[in-house]
């Protein structure tokens, strides 16, 4: 059954050298690494932090849908995470199942985690740590309701972990000196960082909701974040907050 979806990692290699320019392409690269291999979506992520405090800001290409990575930063599932503890320590590749995986937790949120990635169709996958040339540590992901990957597919996708967090890495290092938010666009990230909603940044700024929320969503696809708690750290990473 497997094999239907095999694919060498030769073959993703000599498309990545020839075809891969932008995040774009290693988006459209990681689904049809998905749809060969029989999963439902794709997470690459920088490590978080031991000081870390929501998930969000530490994703930089993901399918998982918006509503399940707000619900698992709302339900703090990021504190005693046992897949997130296992990236900090190790840099060998494993696998997951929610369920069973999660039963270590002593936050006593197991089912909580379990119940989310198994109504996403995440409930099994596997984690493939990453590293660049600079020391910076991410990991890429894959998950869906397939049997466990076999060692041949370990290895073959553990030999694209490192190539496409790199690519991405410096995709956006060369992307960040080029991006220009606007004075409002500034102004209502910063109110966001202060923990405002839009409600309250609109009597702030003497804006409508909607206008707040227009500058927001373009600063947030300007900086190519998945949501504004994204957008904010990379906004102060790349130096546009203080």
């Amino acid at each position: 059954m497997a094999d239907r979806f095999h694919t060498t990692s030769a073959q993703f290699q000599n498309r990545w050298g020839s075809a891969l320019g932008s995040e774009d392409d290693v988006a459209e690269t990681l689904d049809g690494i998905v749809r060969r291999y029989g999963f439902r979506g794709y997470l690459l992520i920088n490590v978080p932090s031991e000081t870390s405090t929501d998930f969000s800001s530490n994703v930089l290409l993901t399918s998982w849908p918006d509503d399940m990575l707000k619900t698992y930063d709302h339900a703090g599932l990021i504190f005693g995470s046992p897949v997130i503890e296992r990236l900090r320590q190790s840099t060998n590749p494993f696998t997951y199942d929610a369920d069973r995986t999660n039963r270590p937790r002593i936050d006593g949120k197991a089912a909580i985690a379990a119940a989310l990635f198994e109504r996403h169709g995440l409930q099994r996958g596997a984690y493939f740590p990453a590293h660049n040339s600079a020391g910076l540590r991410g990991a890429l992901a894959f998950g869906g309701a397939r049997d466990d990957l076999n060692p041949r597919e370990m290895a073959e996708l553990n030999a694209l972990a490192n190539q496409i967090f790199t690519e991405v890495l410096e995709l956006r290092a060369g992307r960040r000196q080029h991006v220009s938010l606007s004075r409002r666009e500034i102004e209502c990230l910063s109110w966001a960082s202060a923990g405002k909603t839009s409600v309250e940044m609109s009597e702030i700024l003497g804006l409508s909701e909607y206008t707040v929320n227009h500058y927001l969503n373009r600063a947030t696809r300007k900086l190519d974040a998945v949501n504004r708690v994204q957008a904010v750290a990379k906004a102060i990473r790349a130096g546009l907050l203080n």
